[in-house]
């Protein structure tokens, strides 16, 4: 199974700003949605609560510390490595999509990262991990209208 994380990240490292993403991208949702349907999303509860459903095709595992949170049509995992193991008996990769801690949580143990390159510097609250680029090689760039779509392999993986 691969792990992978997928996130649009400003200049400044900002993914959002509260529960909110601090910019519209015309076409970069529509992207996200093309590369994670039929995959397992996991993301955190703030995540969760901010989107405010599942996503359609998708199954997703919502990550809580929380013993009593659920939602209809979510899975729960309170630890990373029950959500890990949860993730590799589903379909698809497991695509991490947020918060800030989710991220952190699972980059050391990431396969891939999907970056959504957005040239803006917002005011925002939340920033993805930072990590050693020459623990990654760069499998490719799309370009798009205001965002490039970085596509990251852990150099490991590649030997």
């Amino acid at each position: 199974m691969r792990i992978v994380l997928v996130a649009a990240v400003a200049r400044n490292g900002v993914i959002g700003n509260g529960p909110d993403i601090p910019w519209r991208i015309p076409g970069e949702q529509r992207a996200f949605k093309e590369l994670t349907m039929g995959h397992t999303l996991l993301m955190g509860r703030t995540t969760y609560d901010s989107i405010g459903r599942p996503l359609p095709g998708r199954t997703t595992i919502v990550l809580t510390r929380d013993p009593s949170w659920s939602a209809d049509g979510v899975l729960v995992a309170h630890a990373l490595e029950d959500a890990l193991a949860l993730g590799a008996t589903l379909p698809g990769d497991l695509m991490v999509v947020g918060g800030a801690q989710v991220y952190a949580a699972a980059l050391p143990v990431a396969t891939d990262q999907v970056i959504s390159e957005v040239p803006l510097e917002p005011e925002g609250d939340v920033r993805y991990p930072a990590y050693d680029p020459a623990a990654w090689l760069e499998t490719s760039r799309e370009v798009f209208e205001g965002y490039e779509r970085v596509h990251l392999v852990r150099a490991a993986d590649r030997l």
